[in-house]
């Protein structure tokens, strides 16, 4: 292990992420609000931090391993988390309501930003300081594309090398793939997208009707898919078909693999999309759940119209199947089994290499068509029968990883939906609270279904703990916890 190499970048990480805490100070001074003064002490901590940790090993030159590249990310991830509730709670008797938030509550808020999970513990949103709900939104924004690979463009200046960050950062199956030969152009190249991507959408935003403000903090949530919204009432607050469907539009987009939309716009051509076997997984699946939705919110008549019925079933569904998160009615309170299946269509998520949690199309896939493949193999015990995704063949050591990632899938949703119950919690409550978080989904049902601000302790840090497992596809996390990892 390259101790001096982790303690480096981590110092110089967190001293690009105190930069991030200025933008809310401009916000606050605009809006003429008092809370800039947080920002700044938030500010100032996260690099003195910073400081200390670099200073006494900058001179140290040594290349990152990939086992050092696990520690970074899951050590940044966490520190992360706790310096940015910094302002959060520093700021104190702000929060309407008479709420102020423990060290707890900050973390919570601020992994959940920071891991697109758009769980919440605040109340009384539209009371609140602007500059808090734009901090919460860009917290979003950043984790959304994943700030290792935004710091993997700038690191190579400063004489670090990134691919080690990259392989442990970016989500899916197959990590190797680089859209450029050098990794640092990759990552440029991602943030160009992820950027043009925010641009349009707050555009359109305005365009259908938004002020320049929502319009900008609901573009970092929807293609980040994170799901924080400026009003209690998410969506819905702006009660806009036209809104609406503009975020339908984005919120599929930033479900489908980021790799695609380069691709698109660098060749000018749309032929990689059709030609893509996991983004035609991933509409079909979102159109199956939406005709689902649909169908069920029409046969218990829960709207007076047809229209009404059609886009709000529609914006719901890819709303939760894409892990946004967010809402334009209370749909844990709909009939009959369609809050469940919304749940269960979490756990599918988006694309491989999208801002998407679940556990992602193209694993799903690939479970489909392994399973498909054993029943053949009743028959034709002999028969040597690939798994295909399109038309090619995939390498055995990929359908077993994914059948791996699932079996350890499925036994931390267990253990941590036992741990949840055993603070108190019904099973509906800790079922979808575990699913809300461990997917990066956001809202929940039961007690969780408008926030999380009424669990204990405890069961917030197991909130935390299953947004960062989510965030970082569970292996990247629970790898250093394994001997082998440890031993020379």
């Amino acid at each position: 292990m390259t101790w001096t190499a982790v303690q480096r970048i981590l110092g110089l990480l967190l001293m690009m992420f105190s930069l991030t805490m200025l933008p809310p100070v401009i916000i606050s001074l605009i809006f003429e609000e008092r809370s800039w003064l947080f920002f700044l002490e938030g500010f100032g901590l996260t690099l003195v931090a910073g400081l200390l940790f670099w200073l006494p090993v900058h001179r140290s030159r040594k290349d990152l391993r990939l086992r050092d590249g696990f520690l970074v990310v899951a050590a940044f991830w966490t520190v992360l988390g706790t310096f940015g509730a910094a302002p959060l709670y520093f700021a104190g008797d702000l929060f309407a309501g008479g709420q102020s938030l423990t060290l707890t509550d900050a973390i919570f808020e601020s992994v959940s930003g920071l891991t697109t999970t758009g769980a919440t513990v605040l109340t009384h949103l539209d009371d609140l300081p602007r500059s808090i709900l734009y901090y919460r939104q860009q917290l979003q924004w950043l984790g959304g594309m994943g700030i290792i690979v935004l710091a993997v463009a700038v690191l190579p200046m400063l004489g670090v090398g990134g691919m080690q960050l990259y392989r442990a950062e970016t989500p899916g199956p197959v990590k190797d793939t680089k859209l450029t030969p050098r990794i640092a152009e990759t990552a440029k190249a991602l943030w160009y997208v992820y950027l043009a991507f925010t641009t349009a959408c707050a555009g359109s935003y305005m365009a259908a009707g938004m002020g320049w403000y929502d319009a900008l903090c609901h573009a970092f949530s929807t293609v980040a898919i994170g799901g924080f919204s400026t009003h209690d009432l998410s969506i819905g607050f702006f009660d806009s078909t036209a809104i609406e469907l503009v975020a339908i539009v984005f919120m599929f987009a930033a479900g489908i693999n980021f790799s695609l939309h380069f691709f698109a716009w660098r060749y000018v051509s749309i032929k990689h999309y059709s030609q893509d076997p996991e983004f035609r997984g991933y509409t079909v699946m979102l159109l199956g759940v939406a005709v689902l939705v649909i169908a069920g919110l029409m046969q218990h008549q829960v709207f007076d119209s047809i229209s009404e019925t059609l886009v709000t079933g529609l914006f719901q569904a890819v709303s939760i199947a894409t892990t946004t998160g967010f809402t334009t009615a209370d749909y844990s309170a709909w009939p009959a089994a369609v809050p469940v299946l919304l749940i269960f269509a979490s756990f599918i998520g988006g694309s491989a290499g999208s801002t998407a949690g679940g556990i992602k199309v193209v694993r799903w896939m690939l479970i489909y068509k392994q399973g498909v493949r054993e029943i053949v193999r009743l028959v034709h015990p002999s028969a040597e029968i690939p798994v295909k995704l399109g038309n090619k063949a995939v390498q055995y050591r990929v359908v077993d990883a994914v059948w791996g990632f699932f079996s350890v899938y499925v036994v931390v949703f267990s253990a941590m939906m036992i741990a949840m119950m055993a603070t108190g919690l019904d099973q509906v409550t800790a079922f979808s609270a575990i699913a809300a978080t461990l997917n990066n989904l956001g809202p929940g049902l039961g007690e969780v279904s408008a926030g999380f601000m009424s669990l204990s302790n405890p069961a917030k840090w197991i909130a935390i703990a299953a947004m960062l497992l989510g965030r970082l596809e569970i292996f990247t996390l629970l790898v250093l916890i394994t001997p082998t990892f440890w031993r020379h």
